[in-house]
């Protein structure tokens, strides 16, 4: 069921992340250290901001029984995977791997669980405060009571730990307190210049379990006043229509799809394979934005949207009813890069007939077809678009 949901999830854009090169082989040097937390000082931990949540594994996703199959296995004493941890500076770690368990035992703990169908707003309120304050944790639109859940259907011996909460466990709470998670802390010490050995770990810690997306990782390690306006952008109601969906994409491919479309409108003259890397570079780059310009951007943006929807809002779309990512970031670059440049929100003029004249124009569509991330390809797809456009 999962593996359905996930191609699904996919399925509404044209994926070319398997033409990106990739990274050239790179070298680190990686410290990591062990360190045993019981279960109550972990939970001071999160509490504290000492260890942070990132963004997109506050979009809880585990369900009841997973989430109690976990709480028991810490109450009997069966050994659970350890959490990864990397040093963003003195008292200050970012949770790797091992989000959903962490969140589980801080549910417990609170004695509240959830609801599916409100994940993606507690992730935006807990981006907005820093936690999950007590009215909304107190909240039955929220959350439900969190008890255990660990008997089957039909199952004629009933589990001793089944229907408990954290306040009602009696003889196994303090266990369950007392109970240590191996918890590694890792600071990378070279290269300097980038946190790219951070993204790989991110990349091969999860491999064997919930599959991240690029852009998952890259929201965690380069969390910015630039990409809370990302956030903002994406639920622009134009902008959704352009990208005929109605819901954000819960893996954040339409928020990567407009960081690349600013990447590319911003520092397209800087751009060399791979396109993770350079998504990743520009990223980086964004966290010393001046505030004072990110406004400009999302006027800039809606005024792009706003046009585009006027002259054809499936501009977008393809002949598969899929969207384009590149024939998107070539658009939005050709009409709003001299309104960049210069600041002003004035948006150059094309037709919808322009547009499916670059959609259809030869050299367009082999530059779109294979190995997309090319530096070649990507600078004749953004040279025919201003060209056919204006």
């Amino acid at each position: 069921m999962e593996q359905s949901e996930e191609l699904i999830e996919q399925n509404w854009y044209q994926d070319d992340s398997e033409d990106d090169i990739g990274y050239s082989f790179r070298e680190y040097d990686v410290t990591s250290t062990p360190n045993d937390f019981n279960t109550k000082t972990i939970i001071d931990f999160i509490e504290s901001g000492l260890f942070k949540i990132p963004g997109f594994q506050r979009n809880y996703v585990w369900d009841i029984k997973r989430a109690s199959k976990l709480i028991e296995s810490i109450i009997i004493g069966l050994p659970i995977p350890q959490v990864f941890l990397y040093e963003e500076g003195r008292n200050s770690y970012l949770v790797i791997d091992g989000q959903q368990r962490l969140l589980t035992l801080y549910f417990f703990t609170k004695m509240r669980f959830p609801k599916k169908e409100k994940r993606f707003e507690l992730r935006q309120i807990f981006d907005e405060n820093g936690k999950f304050p007590d009215e909304v944790l107190h909240n039955d639109e929220f959350f439900d009571d969190f008890k255990l859940k660990l008997n089957e259907t039909g199952q004629t011996e009933k589990n001793k730990l089944h229907g408990l909460n954290y306040a009602t466990l009696g003889e196994f709470k303090s266990g369950f307190d007392m109970r240590t998670v191996r918890n590694i802390m890792i600071k990378q010490n070279f290269p300097t210049d980038d946190d790219s050995a951070m993204f790989e770990i991110f990349n091969r810690l999860n491999s064997g379990g919930v599959v991240l997306k690029a852009q998952e990782i890259r929201t965690s390690l380069y969390h910015s006043k630039f990409y809370n306006n990302l956030y903002s952008i994406n639920m622009y109601e134009n902008w959704r229509v352009l990208l005929d969906q109605t819901q954000p994409d819960i893996h954040m491919k339409d928020v990567e799809i407009l960081l690349r479309g600013f990447a590319m409108l911003l520092d397209s003259e800087n751009y060399k394979p791979s396109m993770t890397r350079f998504l990743n570079q520009f990223s980086k780059k964004s966290k010393s934005f001046n505030a004072e310009s990110l406004p400009y951007f999302q006027q800039l943006f809606e005024a792009f949207c706003n046009y585009i929807v006027s002259i054809n809002p499936r501009a977008f779309i393809s002949n598969t009813g899929k969207f384009s990512i590149t024939v998107f970031e070539s658009i939005f670059v050709a009409i709003c890069q001299d309104s960049a440049r210069n600041s002003n929100l004035i948006i150059k003029e094309t037709t919808a007939e322009k547009i499916e004249n670059l959609k259809n124009n030869p050299d367009f569509i082999n530059s779109t077809q294979s190995n997309t991330a090319g530096k070649a390809n990507v600078e004749n797809r953004l040279k025919l678009a201003k060209e056919i456009l204006s």
